[in-house]
């Protein structure tokens, strides 16, 4: 509930959407757009912004049928039913799942960096992401209060960080590596298709939209501001990002960090041959190590919600304990014993995430617009029906082009 006299304000909702957006999954957007390189990395970001957009709006149009405060999770089942209501379930556990796995591999690869960069000794990955997701989980085990205050903490370090390298980093851009001037001829549309699915995972915020219906109420005109605001600062940050990287790193470099697995310190470390100052490149360093970190906590307490509702766990320490084993121990163990999957572990989170955020979204709002046809509505998504089958065209393009790089009929770039 809001405070007498206090408004929701469109900024805090602005913040909500972006905040929720950015995350580890945009480290592995140069790596996974080397073989693309810049033209084609940035038309396919505005594509996947447009269609993202428009789904979460078609979320918007649907939860402003029912009271604020009606879940994700009441939405599809009212107008789905139970059998995609269980498909929705298992993908946003099957994301979580391979996200927390993502950045434990992600994590594990910044904590050998560090340890190296600092004390010149490089520990085993496979007792690295042990450290890194052991901490990190243990936190979300003591309490939502801990991860909240963590996270104001991080996040304002990563915004920091993110700045200052940045900033570094574009200044450093060399046209020639830019434009990829010294192309060795081989192509760039075909590794569109290998991209798509982990473009589409760095803008996956959809699960926040019922709760600026709960925030804002039935005020459709200042949540799609908080959506369009939201997810312009994110697609303005991933350009940027990727603008740096490309302007800095040999389109051939890249192959190294790909066979590596695509994990944060190869990215890292390909960037740091181009650049000059210790200062920029611990600030670098940093931004990265806090974005695994933030998102692990994001997503580890998600799940962590998720899985104690499901299972029936109660808030006791004996109950959170077995929460976190549920929770954590699969990606903990996965991490163990393969340490550099986290390009590969992005790109099925954005296969699962395509299902939930994009397919039922669009199913949704035709089945909504049906039970409610001749009913006046304060809320329709832009396109009308036209919308519902670019949503469907569009998630059923993410699906198949991923299940072909699984089975090696798309390439990736190598």
């Amino acid at each position: 509930m809001l405070g007498i006299g206090k408004k929701p304000s469109v900024l805090g909702g602005t913040m909500i959407i972006a905040g929720t957006a950015i995350g580890a999954g945009m480290l592995a957007l140069p790596t996974i757009s080397a073989g693309m390189w810049i033209w084609w990395s940035l038309g396919l970001m505005v594509i996947t912004w447009l269609m993202m957009l428009l789904s979460s709006q078609a979320i918007l149009e649907v939860n402003l049928n029912y009271n604020p405060g009606a879940s994700f999770h009441t939405l599809v089942h009212d107008n789905l039913g139970k059998f995609w209501n269980l498909v929705n379930g298992l993908s946003v556990a099957f994301v979580l799942y391979i996200l927390l796995y993502a950045y434990v591999s992600g994590g594990g690869s910044m904590v050998v960096h560090t340890s190296v960069a600092l004390f010149g000794y490089e520990p085993p990955k496979f007792l690295s992401g042990l450290l890194f997701a052991i901490l990190l989980s243990g936190c979300v085990w003591w309490s939502t209060y801990a991860v909240d205050r963590f996270s104001v903490v991080m996040i304002g370090g990563m915004v920091i960080t993110f700045i200052f390298a940045m900033s570094g980093m574009l200044g450093e851009v060399k046209t020639s590596l830019l434009l990829d001037l010294q192309n060795d001829g081989s192509s760039y549309g075909i590794f569109v298709f290998v991209a798509v699915s982990t473009y589409l995972t760095s803008f996956c915020f959809h699960a926040s939209v019922p709760s600026l219906v709960k925030y804002f109420g039935k005020d459709p005109v200042s949540i799609n501001k908080c959506l369009i605001y939201g997810t312009l600062i994110a697609l303005l940050a991933y350009v940027i990002w990727i603008v740096a990287c490309d302007g800095n790193i040999m389109r051939s470099d890249f192959k190294e960090v790909i066979a590596a697995g695509g994990n944060v310190s190869h990215l890292i470390e390909a960037a740091s041959s181009n650049l000059n100052g210790s200062f920029l490149l611990r600030m670098l360093d940093a931004f990265a190590f806090l974005a695994v970190a933030t998102s692990f906590l994001g997503a580890g307490l998600g799940l962590f919600d998720y899985m104690a509702d499901l299972c029936g766990f109660n808030d006791s320490r004996i109950g959170r304990t077995k929460t976190m084993l549920v929770t954590f121990a699969p990606p903990i163990i996965a991490g163990m014993i393969y340490p550099d999957g986290f390009l590969l572990a992005i790109g099925w989170a954005g296969l699962a995430a395509t299902i939930w955020s994009v397919v039922i979204p669009a199913l949704l709002l035709r089945a909504s617009r049906k039970r409610i046809e001749n009913q006046e509505v304060n809320y329709q998504v832009k396109g009308g029906n036209l919308t519902i089958y670019a949503l469907l065209i569009f998630g059923c393009v993410v699906g198949i082009c991923h299940i072909l790089f699984v089975f090696n009929v798309l390439p990736m770039y190598k």
